[in-house]
């Protein structure tokens, strides 16, 4: 009770303008930014070296087909994408169809340790290079239901995404600094999870803080607003595998 009165007492003020944009790096504590950046320090780098163990295992692959894992250099950057057949996928998505579809394996499944350590491993080939999401064409249905869902008022506590992460960036909330929001981190080690996390867990939790409905792990709802996160991040580097609070 006292955690949601205090959200909402502080995500309902609205500051003069929304926030600049920055990398979620710039509202972590130095202590977290320098251990992000230190594969020694970071326990992320568990989940890193088994998806690079994954993508050369077995007769069919990752590497069978894509070759060495460094050739997904940029791939992290570019995602969520519009598949052929029309479906959002995100680098999961991508993933997991590739299992099932030219492996002949099934799928991983949504916060699996193997679908974790292998989207790490391939996001890190991308970490530094800027968020470049195509959002015309096919992708702006899915950008502009992205939009809806981050400005729609929700749950109990009748919040928008942008009251927090707009209005608020910068400001503490307890014991963190309010972001901007950005997914470029994810999948990220989260200390409060003590463990390995997408993205899509950390919307339902956000969800569940203004008491909104959760929506499924890989969601048409959250899918599309990762592509307009990942469009609010462009021209901002990929930081994943993050390392968050």
């Amino acid at each position: 009770m006292r955690r949601a009165v205090l959200l909402a007492g502080l995500c309902a003020a609205t500051l003069a303008g929304a926030a600049e944009i920055r990398p979620t790096r710039d509202y972590l504590s130095p202590e977290l930014r320098a251990q992000q950046q230190d594969p020694s320090r970071h326990p992320g780098w568990l989940w890193v070296d088994e998806g690079e163990a994954l993508w050369r295992r077995g007769e069919t692959s990752c590497q069978s087909c894509h070759g060495d894992i460094a050739r997904m250099a940029g791939v992290a950057a570019r995602y969520p994408a519009v598949a052929s057949d029309g479906a959002l996928l995100n680098l999961e998505g991508r993933i997991e169809r590739c299992r099932t579809q030219h492996q002949g394996q099934p799928a991983f499944g949504y916060e699996s340790d193997e679908l974790l350590a292998l989207t790490a491993a391939i996001a890190l080939r991308s970490r530094g290079m800027p968020m470049s999401v195509a959002v015309d064409g096919p992708a702006a249905p899915f950008l502009e239901a992205g939009r809806r869902l981050y400005e729609t008022r929700q749950g109990q506590l009748n919040l928008a995404c942008g009251q927090c992460h707009d209005d608020n960036a910068g400001r503490r909330l307890r014991g963190d600094v309010i972001s901007n929001g950005l997914g470029t981190g994810y999948p990220a080690y989260r200390l409060e999870w003590n463990g390995m996390g997408s993205l899509h867990r950390r919307l339902r939790a956000c969800s569940l803080g203004v008491r909104a409905t959760q929506f499924d792990l890989g969601s048409p709802e959250y899918l599309a607003l990762e592509l307009f996160l990942a469009d609010r991040a462009r021209g901002l580097p990929v930081e994943a595998p993050g390392l968050r609070r």
